[in-house]
This record gives C-alpha cells, structure tokens and sequence, in this order.
C-alpha cells in the first residue's frame, strides 16, 4: 500500500491539485477511483470516510483529509519546495488559495460542468452567460497578476499555484480561450513543464466515462 491514498476522480480539477503536488513531489503515492458521476461519494462507506460526501479526500496512516486547499497545505508541510518560506509567503499563499477558492475554481469548474458534463437537455444559457462572465473576470484578475511575475504567491511555484491551476488544463470543455491571457497561458505551460507532470486525465483514472 501507498503511503499517500488519494480518493479522486479524472474529471475533478479540485482532486487534481493535490493529485499534481504529490506527481511533482515524486512521493509514494495512489490514486483511488472514485465513481462520483454514479454517486460514488455519497455511499454509506465513502461517507463514514468524508462527511462532506466529496471528491478528494486523502488518506496517510489514521488521517483523513478533505477540502483541496487544506490537503495542500498539508502535503507543502511535508514537500517542502511547495511550501512558503516565511510569514509573508504563508499570508500571499493563503490569500490566492482562498481567491482561488472563491473566485477562480468556483467560477470555472461549475461553467465546465454546464458545458461539459451536465445532460444537454438541463443547461440553461443564461445560467450558463453569467458563469462565464465571472469565470473571464476572474481569469483577467489571474492574468494581471501574473503579468510581472512567474509564480502567484512567490519566487518559485507554491501550492498556490497548484490550487488555481486546477481546472485550467480543460480549456476546451470550459469554453474559454486562454489565447487571450497570454500571462496565465506562459504559467499554465511552465507548470505542464515540470518534471512529473500529467494532465489529469492520465494522472487520475475515470477518464473516458463509461
């Protein structure tokens, strides 16, 4: 057995950020198929394991673990080149992640769902219009963050940058032309650049739908 388990699924941009950290970090680690799309998350057994009955959740030793940005705050404690150095970087890392939580992911992955993932006959376009609206805001925000600078929180790549890059390697599903943030498109590609990583479709299985 891993040391790390990661309870996940491919089509889970919120499993994929701790699923990258822990392919980049190299750790001893598997991913564990979670069949969300058939209500895998919300069996009696997955509940007694995450009572939030949601994708992921990490398992090392006794401990279990939800919420992907307390999962990376926990793996940075143990991969160290994710973590921030000081007092400074720990308050720009939370204040991405959070942002990134509210703002970003939010805003993306439940435009990705309408688009990609829920049945065509239950999108509504105007729900649709205003989820895309505020995903374009947010990734303008991103965008201009970036403009002077390689990495979000710091020098080097952090957990917040982990966190926000989630949901952003499924370009095509979200409908969003990242051509058009050539700041984030320079970050996305270092990211896709480094040793171990995978799109989430080849790092996590479930990928194609049965």
């Amino acid at each position: 057995m891993a040391e790390y388990q990661l309870h996940c699924f491919a089509q889970s941009g919120n499993s994929y950020k701790p699923a990258l950290l822990l392919a980049l970090a190299g750790a001893d680690w598997e991913p564990l198929w979670v069949d969300f799309f058939n209500g895998g998350t919300k069996t009696p057994e997955y509940l007694a394991l995450n009572e939030m009955g949601e994708a992921p959740l990490l398992v090392h030793g006794d401990l279990r673990l939800s919420q992907s940005g307390v999962i990376l705050d926990y793996l940075s404690q143990r991969f160290r080149d994710f973590a921030p150095k000081s007092e400074a970087e720990r308050r720009e890392v939370l204040r991405w992640t959070l942002w990134d939580n509210h703002k970003l992911t939010s805003y993306i992955a439940t435009l990705r769902f309408m688009r990609a993932l829920m049945p065509a006959e239950k999108r509504d376009p105007a729900v649709i219009a205003f989820f895309d609206g505020r995903a374009r805001t947010a990734l303008k925000v991103l965008d201009s963050h970036l403009s002077a600078r390689d990495w979000i929180a710091a020098d080097r790549i952090t957990t917040a940058d982990l966190g926000a890059v989630g949901y952003l390697y499924f370009p095509d599903e979200f409908a969003i032309d990242l051509a058009a943030y050539p700041n984030i498109e320079r970050w996305r590609a270092a990211i896709a650049a480094l040793p171990g990583w995978k799109h989430p479709y080849e790092l996590m299985p479930g990928h194609p739908r049965g």
